[in-house]
């Protein structure tokens, strides 16, 4: 059996600054918003209007129960979307987008179109609309 090498690092080398840059570069941090599997799904399904937590849950095809609390979490926190608590006892509670939260739809819409227009087998947003309403 061989016996795996330790590499270290080598002397008075500084420490790689890519994380601080990585914080500090707007399109990283602006991705890390909402650039996952399921966010840009919640976002353009409630830029056609705001829903409740179940027909988010029923309309995004294969997202589970925790994925969808933790996405809608974690936009609510970043201010993209407001949550909002029509009684006392969390009866009834809608998911809308905020004025933040629409400020990302035409970005949202050039990616679309570039999808369109460079990659295969893809939907726009409205044909995956309709096909989840089906």
């Amino acid at each position: 059996m061989m016996k795996q090498e330790v590499t270290r690092r080598l002397p008075g080398r500084k420490k790689s600054t890519t994380t601080i840059m990585n914080h500090q570069c707007s399109v990283i941090a602006t991705l890390k918003l909402f650039a996952t599997k399921w966010k840009p799904c919640i976002i353009c399904y409630l830029a056609q209007a705001p829903l409740r937590y179940n027909e988010l849950y029923r309309v995004i095809p294969n997202i589970s129960r925790k994925m969808l609390s933790e996405h809608l979490k974690e936009l609510e926190a970043n201010a993209l979307i407001v949550r909002v608590q029509y009684d006392d006892k969390l009866q009834r509670v809608e998911y809308k987008l905020s004025e933040k939260g629409k400020s990302l739809l035409p970005i949202l819409d050039q990616l679309q179109d570039w999808g369109l227009s460079n990659l295969t087998d893809v939907l726009s947003i409205r044909e995956m609309l309709a096909s989840a309403a089906m």
